[in-house]
């Protein structure tokens, strides 16, 4: 592979979730530039490669999106061939069309691989299916953070008719609650949150809206977490219980 900088989803967690095209890339690379979030597990396919952390966690200290761009930037022009490897899917709240449009603005070769993204690989664990005959027409994935703090339309995510899957919304469960019942959504609308999918020690917490805030501080809900909420988050409790029983 010649000298280009690759954008890797590293997928939820779980090292086997990853694909082979990421594996490819990771044992051509010589440098690796890793988020936070993304498995350690996973660097034993570039065991030679140069590995820079350049983390970002919501609550914590993070390394500036700017300096990240002219790290990949730098290396790139010298000839490098280098893996920015983020958790999840790179273009699933993982800035990684933004990443790619600058490198090409300057001049650097890109190319975007896919990973799992931790809603699909947590409600999977559950038995959750996200979309579903008769049940669930369609699927929804939203943050409940944003750079500017703005607020979504809740109302029309409540009245979607499709599987809701938050991201980043531990820190805001109460106005996640408040906006989708103000929106219309029923207060017995099931809810599964589900913490550090895929990994061995995934959680899963499953409750209603109108429950769902005092369930999850009951739990202990920390981040990284997702929240499935729609009618197929009632379906697989049988399948998570009997895998917890079992891990």
């Amino acid at each position: 592979m010649s000298a280009k900088v690759w954008l890797v989803g590293a997928g939820p967690g779980d090292p086997e979730l990853m694909t082979l095209k990421a594996v490819r890339a990771l044992n051509a690379a010589q440098v690796v530039m890793i988020d936070d979030l993304v498995n350690p597990a996973v660097l034993e396919h570039c065991p030679n490669a140069k590995v820079i952390p350049v983390g970002k966690r919501g609550g914590c200290r993070s390394t500036p999106q700017a300096f990240i761009h002219r790290l990949m930037l730098r290396y790139a022009r010298q000839g490098y061939c280098v893996v920015r490897l983020k958790g999840g899917d790179p273009c699933i709240f993982g800035r990684g069309s933004e990443e790619a449009d600058w490198l090409q603005a300057h001049g650097i070769e890109v190319e975007l691989v896919n990973g799992i993204t931790a809603g699909l690989a947590g409600a999977t664990q559950c038995g959750i299916p996200l979309t579903l005959r008769g049940v669930a027409r369609g699927v929804t994935l939203v943050t409940a953070h944003t750079q500017d703090d703005s607020s979504l339309n809740w109302r029309a995510l409540a009245q979607s008719g499709t599987t809701l899957v938050i991201y980043m919304g531990v820190a805001k469960l109460e106005e996640v609650q408040q906006e989708l019942l103000a929106g219309g959504l029923p207060a017995g609308t099931p809810v599964a949150m589900i913490e550090n999918a895929s990994l061995p020690q995934q959680r899963e917490c499953r409750s209603d809206l109108a429950g769902m805030r005092e369930a999850a501080l009951a739990f202990e809900l920390k981040a990284p977490a997702v929240m499935v909420i729609g009618e197929v988050a009632a379906l697989g409790v049988k399948a998570a219980v009997d895998r917890q029983a079992t891990a």
